[in-house]
């Protein structure tokens, strides 16, 4: 399973010492783990111990100044890709079963979108209590998952049910619950290679050929089609943005590493080529850097670079069922889309107007038309973000998943 990314909510009981193993156990298999802390669950473990494991702030107050001035308990809510409540107290599971929200775990219960898995740990007596039951089958029945709670001996010194799930249990329940959830989504079973960002063409050991793509679209792309189920391959040029959670990254810098690396990753349900790469290279780099010598500087031969588009669009045994292109024009935006769309053989162009004026390279927003053999879609101007998510949304209609 590609890795994940976890919200955990750490209520307060003695079982919290738990809590800290089993991010520990999420972290080692490439998950990320954001934790947020109750007051109560503050008086069994540390933010300090809670923060060390997962490598991210802890968050504990509803009413933070900084983290709420932009909603963020909506933010952290719907994120991740699950939420984790270890122990479920049986305050907190009466509080979600109630649609309570007054502290900070209370209201992620009730803004999140995603699926939740809860690990109860209370008293015997509280477990057996009938308006726990209640809670719980109220619980049940909005579609929240349960791991244990298993027999055994109490911190009271009771013996019976009511002690957390160990952190392994947790950790199999938690790949069940996202089995599941893969298995609905629309995308789910299908492959796809994404190239992203630009190439860097070398003319000597320090100085090279390049352009200004940041590579924010292509990684956008990477992280919808990864959000809608489908094995991502991302490979990224040289940028100075992290990978999406959950892709096969392949990090290249020249053009021909690129092809190379997009014929490995072959066989692919879905090819989404959107990196700038270079049209040209030098024909043949120099071995040490080429030095002013006051004379006029000598022309630089260039060659062609290999048309990874074309390649994958025209690939004689493998070819993608869907080739998607880019076309990035500074001018007769669609008469230039759609001849590309014909000498490249592809199944449609994403094409964008990527004028200085507009923005659009290295920039957050995109404006684009979405250019196949029979159509013109043209989009309004939408983050990165939402144009892949637009475009994923297209893919999956496309494959009679929508």
């Amino acid at each position: 399973m590609s890795a994940k990314r976890i919200l955990l909510i750490v209520g307060g009981g003695i079982a919290a010492y738990k809590a800290l193993e089993l991010v520990r156990l999420l972290k080692k298999r490439g998950d990320s783990v954001k934790a947020v802390l109750t007051k109560a669950g503050a008086e069994f473990v540390t933010p300090l111990s809670l923060g060390s494991l997962t490598g991210e702030k802890v968050f504990q107050d509803l009413f933070s100044l900084t983290d709420e001035a932009e909603m963020g308990h909506i933010e952290l809510s719907r994120a991740a890709d699950l939420v984790v409540v270890a122990p479920a107290t049986a305050d907190l599971m009466a509080k979600a079963a109630n649609g309570l929200a007054n502290d900070l775990a209370s209201t992620l219960l009730l803004a999140t979108d995603k699926k939740v898995l809860m690990a109860p740990a209370m008293n015997v007596r509280m477990w057996l209590h009938a308006a726990t039951a209640r809670n719980l089958k109220t619980l049940q029945d909005d579609g929240v998952t349960f791991v244990g709670p298993n027999d055994g001996s109490m911190a009271c010194g009771e013996y019976g049910p009511g002690r957390m799930a160990e952190p392994a249990e947790i950790l199999a329940a938690i790949d069940t619950v996202l089995g599941a959830v893969a298995a609905t989504k629309p995308l789910s079973g299908l492959k796809a290679i994404v190239t992203s960002g630009p190439t860097h063409e070398p003319i000597d050991p320090v100085r090279y050929i390049a352009n200004r793509s940041s590579g924010k679209q292509g990684h956008a792309i990477a992280a919808a089609l990864v959000e809608a189920g489908a094995a991502v391959t991302l490979i990224s040029g040289p940028v100075d943005i992290s990978p999406p959670l959950g892709v096969t990254l392949v990090k290249v810098e020249t053009a021909r590493e690129m092809l190379a690396a997009a014929e490995a990753a072959l066989p692919a349900d879905i090819a989404v080529c959107a990196a700038a790469v270079a049209d040209w290279r030098v024909a043949a780099d120099a071995e040490q850097k080429i030095k002013k010598t006051g004379d006029a500087p000598a022309p630089l031969a260039l060659t062609e670079n290999p048309d990874i588009l074309a390649t994958l669009s025209r690939h004689p045994f493998r070819r993608p069922k869907l080739v998607i292109g880019f076309a990035a024009e500074t001018e007769n935006l669609i008469a230039h889309a759609r001849a590309k769309l014909a000498k490249k053989g592809c199944d449609w162009i994403v094409a964008n107007d990527v004028s200085p004026a507009t923005g659009i390279m290295g920039g957050d927003s995109n404006q684009v038309s979405l250019i196949t053999a029979g159509a013109e879609d043209n989009w309004p101007s939408l983050s990165k973000t939402e144009v892949a998510a637009r475009l994923t949304q297209r893919i999956a209609a496309h494959f009679g998943k929508p």
